[in-house]
């Protein structure tokens, strides 16, 4: 039986077959887009992959900001590269010989097959698809480049686009200057977002700590009016700083240091709330303690600018206060004896304020000082001389004093007088009258001398100095005696008559009250 020859065309493969480059597979997945897998027709694994690639990245940028899933990412990217190179056959192909070589050993291996085996060989070159597997390996690497390097030059942009931007924001963090760090990271979007995560994210945390320190900023200047409160707020906002966003101290320093440049404030009484405030917080071991340096500078000036003013203020109670809140506080300061002086003016102030209420009156009624007398250490102590005094009650015979014995108020009144009504004193002279009814038949009328009891208080101590009661003499037993009638009946005099005093004999009755 007749057998034809085999006849073999070296160097032809199935033109059905896809040419596998690893190589190039590789670099076209390095692209993270799955290419790699759409050149070697695994339109279904690319679209997983890139799925995969996608859900990852969202993660990365969103919820996991961390360098431990970013290196999940990185792993990823390496299982591709590497699942696509042993998916395309895992070795390089590469060219054995040249043309000539090729062709020798086709011929030689031809001849051996017909010398072997009787048939005939062709003796043909190797056909031109040779040359094209050869030519489709070097577009498909060129192609699997094209695709790789810009992602990869994107990336690599990108990430030092986030390294230039954390710098920024780092520099402005050491500083302490918020305005800076917040506008640098507003310039980070979602590409550098996305190719540096961790890095990002730090800078995040920066403008975090921005916001609630512009929120501590605004309670502590409100704080700055003496509002505790806010203070405290101001305080808590920049502690939850330090503990919570660590790495940001030259921030708040920088916001405390405003804060405490603000001090002393314009009104005094503001100062010396925040200055008390500061007084009673407990140190914590941090930054915030150094604003207790600034409380023995800023306070005894504060406190002592504060009792001033609310001694303008006619708030004298307040104002001792704080004068002996410096003594008490501050007792070697150089202020201390200007509070001390504050201290005794406003005591004064007070005394008198509550002497005068005591002192007010309406009408011809006795004051509330007659019956629960007060001191006023300001007052002259008695001396020698006139002492001036203020005189309440019974005025038909008070208001004809000398004006010389008299004060005008209790801050220039040595004594206050206190006069209750008049009554008979001793009788001077009876004398017989003729009138009334029985006009024929005299009358004997007794004059006598008016009895007025005073208490005398100095007011200086409100000390009870003189209780008595005083006689004023007068003229007695007229020609004429000058009598109401009732009801139009002539009664006659009544039987009991004062004596006509002059300005002198009234004089000459309370001389003894003022004078020493």
């Amino acid at each position: 039986m007749y057998y034809p020859p085999e006849v073999v065309v070296l160097g032809a493969e199935p033109p059905d077959r896809p040419v596998r480059d690893p190589l190039a597979v590789a670099l076209a997945n390095a692209s993270f887009l799955g290419i790699g897998y759409l050149m070697l027709r695994r339109r279904g694994l690319a679209v997983l992959t890139a799925l995969v690639t996608f859900v990852l990245l969202i993660l990365l940028g969103v919820a996991f900001r961390t360098v431990w899933c970013e290196g999940v990412v990185v792993g990823w990217w390496v299982l591709m590269i590497a699942h696509g190179w042993f998916l395309a056959g895992g070795r390089l192909r590469r060219r054995t010989g040249g043309a000539g070589d090729g062709a020798a050993g086709a011929a030689a291996g031809g001849a051996a097959r017909g010398a072997a085996g009787g048939g005939v060989s062709t003796g043909r070159r190797p056909g031109p698809l040779s040359g094209w597997r050869i030519s489709g390996i070097r577009t498909q690497r060129l192609v699997a480049l094209g695709v790789a390097v810009p992602v990869l030059v994107v990336v690599g942009l990108l990430r030092v686009d986030a390294s230039h931007a954390e710098g920024t924001v780092t520099s402005a963090r050491h500083s302490g200057d918020c305005a800076k760090a917040v506008s640098a990271q507003h310039s980070v979007w979602v590409g550098p977002r996305l190719a540096d995560s961790p890095l990002t994210k730090r800078g995040e945390k920066t403008v975090t700590a921005c916001r609630r320190l512009a929120v501590a900023r605004s309670d502590l200047a409100t704080g700055l009016s003496g509002d505790s409160k806010a203070l405290g707020a101001g305080f808590d906002g920049l502690s939850s700083v330090l503990t919570d966003l660590p790495g940001h101290q030259p921030m708040v320093d920088s916001v405390l240091d405003g804060f405490l440049d603000g001090l002393p404030t314009k009104n005094a009484c503001h100062t010396a709330a925040v200055t008390d405030w500061l007084r009673t917080r407990k140190p914590d071991g941090s930054t915030l303690d150094r604003a207790s340096a600034v409380v023995r500078k800023t306070a005894p000036d504060a406190l002592l600018g504060c009792g001033d003013s609310l001694m303008d203020g006619n708030d004298w109670a307040k104002a001792k206060t704080r004068y002996q809140q410096v003594l008490a506080q501050y007792p070697h300061d150089a202020k201390a004896a200007n509070a001390k002086a504050g201290v005794r003016k406003a005591q004064l102030a007070i005394e008198l304020d509550h002497v005068e209420n005591l002192l007010d009156t309406s009408g011809d009624s006795a004051p509330q000082y007659c019956s629960t007398p007060a001191r006023y250490s300001g007052a002259p102590a008695r001396h020698k001389g006139t002492n001036k005094a203020l005189f309440f009650g019974n005025s038909t015979y008070t208001d004809k004093l000398p004006g010389g014995w008299q004060a005008t108020d209790a801050s220039d009144a040595t004594l206050v007088v206190c006069a209750g009504d008049d009554k008979d004193g001793p009788s001077v002279q009876t004398c017989p009258y003729k009138g009334g009814i029985y006009s024929a038949f005299p009358e004997d009328v007794t004059f006598h001398k008016i009895a007025i009891p005073v208490k005398v208080y100095e007011l200086r101590t409100g000390r009870l100095v003189t209780h008595r009661t005083v006689e004023i003499s007068g003229k007695s037993c007229p020609e004429t005696l000058a009598y109401t009638e009732y009801d139009g009946i002539d009664t006659g005099p009544s039987s009991d008559q004062y004596v006509d005093p002059s300005k002198a004999n009234i004089r000459a009755a309370f001389n003894s009250l003022v004078h020493r």
